[in-house]
């Protein structure tokens, strides 16, 4: 039997804050099985294509015609990457150390898991907040496996032949892993020793725009019903958290004012979005 080989797929737009860091990490990479890395950029403005074009290595693919899907772009990229393991690493989730793809592709490589994955650590400059809930979302995993469903694509890894036969939704505008991950039974493993750094401060209108985008999805995925009052009895035990996670970290207190906007806003907008979502479909 041939050796098993990893395509590393990164999509990329205006990230030329990390995308040199991210490729060089992931080309010294110490893995047991030969990788190759494919890039498909979406028509960045700022300097990330040259960036990507200083790695010789890297495969570059050409920008799809058309408006962007996130699954359809996925595809594309699965249908032109040729290893048996496929690992997504969006350009901005710089990898930390070289054991972060060998750490990432283990239990796909002992038979444990069907997906795979890894574990998203906060930048320097992160709020506090964000902070707190990356901490919350990945960690040591334990919260997130109490949560009702829980992947993410960006730094993660899944087999080529399972991306094939049941490839990703094209028509959906967010939370297509989700979506991929929670079609069909399958085994997820978190990965906590396979370290990105990864996070944003989002403004309140990038807040609004997100949490509605994953409340829309979330009707689609999960069936989810428009619920006011749960929303923000959530937003209220989050606010809570965020209080106890301020307090035991006074450099982020300045923080504290601007906890109620954002869980409202967070909360509010997926509920909008959840609401939106059953309306348009006559459900």
């Amino acid at each position: 039997m041939a050796a098993e080989s990893v395509s590393i797929l990164v999509r990329s737009r205006n990230d030329e804050t990390f995308a040199e860091a991210t490729f060089r990490s992931i080309l010294e990479q110490n893995c047991p099985l030969p990788f190759e890395v494919i890039s498909c950029d979406d028509g960045s403005e700022d300097r990330t294509p040259a960036i990507i074009a200083s790695f010789p290595s890297v495969k570059r693919l050409p920008r799809p015609e058309g408006p962007y899907f996130p699954g359809q772009r996925l595809n594309y990229m699965v249908r032109n990457s040729h290893g048996d393991i496929v690992v997504f690493n969006n350009a901005d989730a710089v990898p930390q150390n070289n054991q972060w793809l060998r750490n990432l592709i283990r239990p796909l490589l002992e038979g444990s898991a069907d997906a795979v994955y890894g574990n998203q650590l906060p930048r320097p400059d992160a709020d506090w907040l964000v902070r707190k809930d990356n901490l919350r979302a990945f960690g040591d995993g334990r919260i997130a496996a109490k949560w009702r469903f829980f992947f993410s694509l960006a730094t993660s890894a899944v087999r080529r032949s399972d991306l094939l036969s049941r490839p990703f939704d094209e028509t959906i505008r967010y939370s297509e892993d989700v979506e991929w991950a929670h079609r069909e039974p399958i085994r997820i493993a978190y990965a906590a020793d396979a370290l990105v750094e990864h996070s944003h401060n989002y403004t309140l209108a990038e807040l609004k725009k997100r949490f509605y985008g994953e409340g829309y999805a979330d009707g689609r995925i999960f069936g989810e019903r428009p619920a006011f009052c749960r929303e923000m009895a959530s937003g209220v035990k989050e606010m809570l958290r965020d209080v106890v996670f301020l307090l035991k970290n006074p450099r982020g207190l300045g923080e504290l004012p601007s906890v109620p906007v954002r869980r409202f806003i967070q909360r509010y907008s997926h509920w909008k979005g959840v609401l939106d979502y059953v309306r348009d479909n006559n459900h």
